[in-house]
């Protein structure tokens, strides 16, 4: 069978792992595999853009946020991320924003400014459940929520030789993931050496 979504990765993930008779804590195992795969993964499609509005210099941050890539003032200047301590000594003084930093679940902008910032983000996962039963990682990468959900099943059972291997060819999906990743990003650029050359 091929995994194409939710039903079918339930299904083989009772094979693999020889456990069908668990399938009512699978949404579980897969919530958990979710969160760590969400710990480690990125990749160009979890990238996401957004528009955030600043009040006093201070946004919020999507829900599905997990990391910044780029962030933009409203006149499309790159904002540098910097300490939060660093940023408050920029608060009072005037001019454009020079620099943000993430602090829980906001974004701040310093020097505080009212216009909108462009944020370029490392998204999570989206969810995989019977109600949404596809997204981009089953589509792309099926076999990385095969083993994440097998080396779930394989912790739940206290199975560490079991888990360890599920681990190992977990481990081996998502670095075939990154390399065609890292092919699709970059499989056609040049190299530029900056500076001075003899």
């Amino acid at each position: 069978m091929t995994i194409s979504d939710y039903a079918s990765l339930l299904v083989d993930a009772g094979d693999y792992s020889g456990r069908d008779d668990i399938a009512h804590l699978f949404p579980r195992f897969l919530v958990i595999a979710e969160l760590k795969l969400n710990r480690v993964m990125r990749v160009a499609d979890m990238e996401k853009t957004a528009t955030l509005p600043l009040a006093e210099g201070e946004g919020s941050l999507p829900a599905d946020f997990l990391e910044a890539r780029q962030v933009l003032a409203g006149d499309g200047r790159a904002l540098r991320a910097l300490a939060l301590q660093e940023l408050s000594g920029h608060g009072t003084s005037g001019g454009p924003p020079i620099g943000y930093a993430i602090a829980g679940s906001a974004i701040k902008v310093r020097p505080k400014d009212g216009e909108d910032i462009c944020l370029t983000y490392y998204a999570k996962i989206p969810p995989l459940t019977a109600a949404a039963p596809s997204n981009w990682l089953i589509e792309k990468a099926p076999d990385v929520y095969l083993y994440a959900l097998v080396e779930e099943i394989a912790i739940w059972e206290r199975d560490a030789a079991k888990a360890g291997a599920a681990e190992a060819l977990k481990r081996q999906a998502m670095a075939g993931l990154g390399l065609s990743d890292e092919r699709l990003r970059w499989g056609n650029s040049e190299i530029v050496i900056g500076g001075l050359t003899p």
